[in-house]
């Protein structure tokens, strides 16, 4: 059975340099998502790539560092990850999710069992699994409490390698966990020659997801229709078709629809606007509220209409619209300004920076569900009751340019976040 996968990897490498809402971090989570959307669509004004990122993977990869950054450096980090200023709450918030994820997955492998013992043929049970990892250079001084942090309160256990004297050795030990991690679907995620003699910590967040729609659309309804490419050029396009009672409603320049995955704590959001070309409108538009708020959507009688599509952007270079979005210090901009002392001792001439933040993902939706990896984060640290009559379905085609997530139902979190103006 076609199921779908999603798959993210965040991985943080450290080198050395010479010379919200109720609930504050799926408010955060959200809000970098579209922060970092909105970054890469500024440099694209005409909004013609396809665009796809993990808000909680970049989030989660971004905090290891956080816990270990100082002064101002932590200030401008607290602020482009719109943290609250106290790490109680951070780290909490950050564990509660992973705990979340962790009963999700054990409840749909009790639901699945439960079907098969009474006879049923039900779906293979949702995988979703967050993994962390501290990797460092043998002997390296790291500051034992910030060690103990990531091991204890964000599951990121120390592994030891030696980047000085086998860096491509090392290298590969850490593509080989992040392919293990997203089941082979990202591979090489570490280019040759980002690790090198100076490395000396790299940080990894790896997401991995595999669920089944809840209501799967009928492969016998799939054909090409219309689909209006950047808005302008009508191009046949697979389009699968389904009605069922569905959470969406019509709002004033845009519907919001929800997919829900099975199991229903999963669902695949869909916000699209009235105009063809209205997609760079709704985009900046777009607030962590109005994504919390796509948890509640009604329920009704909707038909749909939504193309297939695979997504894989080429790798994003994430530390230009960090820095765009005032994470600078991080950056040791300007020099000698980074400031990791939580990490590890800083030394006026011996000590870490970011020098770049890399993010590759995939993704394929089709009938069955979605199948998506993303090699989410690679940062390069270094030193330096009245009956009334039934009424007719909401009507939704996908014809044009929307956005897209996938959410956590439960806290509003955004695993996934994108556009789709080309599903060809």
């Amino acid at each position: 059975m076609n199921l779908r996968t999603l798959a993210g990897v965040v991985a943080l490498v450290f080198a050395p340099c010479a010379l919200c809402a109720a609930d504050p971090i799926p408010n955060a989570i959200n809000q970098l998502g579209m922060d970092l959307l909105r970054e890469s669509s500024r440099r694209d004004p005409r909004g013609s790539a396809n665009a796809l990122l993990s808000p909680y993977s970049i989030t989660s990869a971004l905090a290891l560092v956080y816990v270990g950054a100082d002064g101002t450096t932590r200030d401008e980090m607290q602020r482009v990850l719109r943290f609250p200023g106290d790490d109680v709450v951070v780290l909490a918030g950050l564990t509660q999710l992973t705990h979340d994820f962790a009963a999700l997955q054990e409840s749909s492998r009790r639901s699945v069992e439960a079907e098969r013992q009474r006879g049923e043929d039900p779906n293979d049970p949702i995988t979703l699994t967050v993994a962390n990892r501290l990797f460092a250079q043998e002997g390296f001084d790291l500051r034992p409490e910030f060690v103990t942090t990531l091991r204890d309160k964000l599951s990121a256990p120390l592994v030891e390698l030696d980047f000085r004297r086998a860096s491509e050795p090392a290298r590969a030990t850490i593509n080989g966990w992040i392919a293990e991690t997203t089941h082979d679907r990202i591979r090489d995620l570490i280019p040759g020659g980002a690790i090198t003699a100076d490395t000396r910590i790299d940080l990894a967040n790896a997401l991995y997801l595999q669920a089944p729609w809840a209501e799967p659309f009928q492969d016998g309804a799939t054909r090409n229709e219309k689909f209006w490419v950047r808005g302008t050029t009508a191009v046949d396009v697979a389009t699968m078709s389904l009605r069922a009672s569905l959470q969406g409603e019509k709002r004033a320049d845009h519907v919001a629809l929800a997919l829900r995955y099975a199991g229903g704590d999963l669902q695949f959001v869909i916000l699209l606007p009235d105009a063809r070309d209205g997609l760079a409108r709704l985009e900046s538009a777009v607030t962590p509220a109005m994504l919390a708020e796509c948890v509640r959507l009604p329920w009704q009688d909707v038909m749909v209409q939504m193309p297939k599509f695979k997504l894989e952007p080429p790798p994003l270079a994430l530390g230009m619209h960090l820095r765009a979005l005032g994470m600078r210090s991080a950056f040791d901009q300007p020099p000698r300004s980074a400031n990791f002392d939580r990490m590890a001792p800083r030394r006026p001439d011996d000590y870490l920076g970011i020098s770049e933040v890399f993010h590759k993902s995939w993704l394929s939706l089709d009938e069955s569900g979605t199948e998506a990896a993303a090699a989410t984060v690679e940062v390069l640290v270094t030193f330096g009751g009245v009956s009334r009559p039934k009424p007719p379905p909401l009507e939704i085609h996908v014809d044009r340019p929307f956005l897209f997530a996938i959410q956590h139902v439960p806290s509003g979190t955004c695993l996934f976040l994108g556009r789709v103006v080309d599903p060809r």
